[in-house]
């Protein structure tokens, strides 16, 4: 099958959106399928405001001409920005369908940055997902609640890890007073660091990533290790040499790095919302509870090897059947070349 997936989100942007369309793109090229990643890598880009790291398409006319030389049978949109809209438009002119992701929570995003209404982009989120034959979210929480917003159409594709990559070590880090508490992600406003850096906790906090909040939060808090961005071994390494892994986001509709974290045996820390909900066995692979630093502290009696056992159990491969049962194809041959660009 040729399937085209749409997304504003794509490298060197580090997130999990990112690592699922990667991960789902390797796997589909070896099933044989034929795929062309429409990403802002094909257009001009303008630095996103209040996060110039984001690069933003623009000038996004040839949309038309990269859809029609490609002639999908599928087409994915897994986010909701300029490459987005413009691939959506394209298919409702075109009579094309399309399948969608719902993988941020930008209402909740623009309301802790600018103080929007939450309710108010709910509503332009429900629009541009209306069309869609099939809306995938990645959790059963995430769902249930789009389902109370009046989102329809949705279906499940869910999230993995690599378990070879990210696996235990007994290793450990010579110089760092223990226990060490980490957090891998972006450092950003949305994901409520203070809430883990404010804690009065023994040993090392760790934070790895980078992100606006970064240098900000480097002044403010001098006895936290801010290592910056890391990926591969190097990521891995500091997943497997953390006592606990600590989540504070109370937005985030997955959380591919607690997969990533329990993978290296370190079980997570983490507020009880949608997304540790789903993925944590409460004191088993974590501790879920509305005081971060209890949470943090029981999290340290863990049995890490459960933590590993829980993590092989989430497979890219399933998520990548998954995602390819829900997609709608449509006849790549009705799309036809003329001077005018039109069918």
């Amino acid at each position: 099958m040729k399937i085209c997936i749409a997304t504003d989100a794509w490298t060197p942007q580090v997130n999990g959106v990112v690592r699922t369309l990667t991960e789902t793109e390797r796997r589909l090229r070896k099933m044989g399928h034929e795929i062309f990643l429409l990403t802002p890598e094909c257009f001009a880009t303008v630095p996103c405001p209040t996060y110039r790291e984001i690069r933003l398409a623009w000038s996004l006319w040839d949309v038309d001409r990269f859809l029609r030389d490609f002639l999908p049978d599928a087409i994915h949109i897994a986010t909701e920005g300029p490459i987005g809209f413009s691939v959506r438009a394209w298919c409702i002119r075109e009579g094309f369908p399309f399948t969608t992701s719902f993988t941020t929570r930008f209402p909740e995003y623009v309301r802790s940055r600018f103080g929007l209404p939450s309710e108010l982009l709910y509503q332009g989120l429900r629009w541009f997902h209306s069309p869609s034959s099939a809306v995938m979210v990645a959790t059963a929480s995430l769902q249930e609640e789009l389902q109370e917003r009046g989102f329809a159409n949705l279906v499940r594709w869910s999230r993995g890890v690599d378990t070879g990559l990210f696996s235990p070590s007994t290793s450990r880090h010579p110089v760092r007073t223990r226990p060490v508490f980490l957090y891998v992600g972006r450092v950003a406003v949305e994901k409520n660091l203070p809430a883990f850096l404010d804690l009065d906790l023994p040993g090392t906090k760790r934070v790895v990533g980078s992100g606006p909040d970064l240098a900000t939060l480097r002044r403010n808090y001098p006895a936290v290790e801010f290592s910056g961005t890391q990926e591969g071994i190097d990521l891995a390494q500091a997943y497997a040499e953390a006592d606990v892994f600590v989540f504070p986001s109370k937005t985030d509709t997955f959380g591919i790095v607690m997969l990533e974290a329990l993978a290296c045996g370190t079980p997570v820390a983490a507020y009880p919302v949608a997304g540790p909900r789903d993925i944590l066995r409460q004191h088993v692979t974590g501790v879920m509870d509305l005081d971060l630093r209890k949470a943090c502290l029981e999290a340290l009696s863990l049995d890490r090897a459960a933590c590993r056992q829980d993590a092989l159990l989430w497979s890219w491969d399933r998520c990548t059947l998954q995602f390819l049962e829900n997609l709608r194809p449509y006849r790549s041959s009705k799309l036809v070349h003329d001077p005018v660009g039109r069918m």
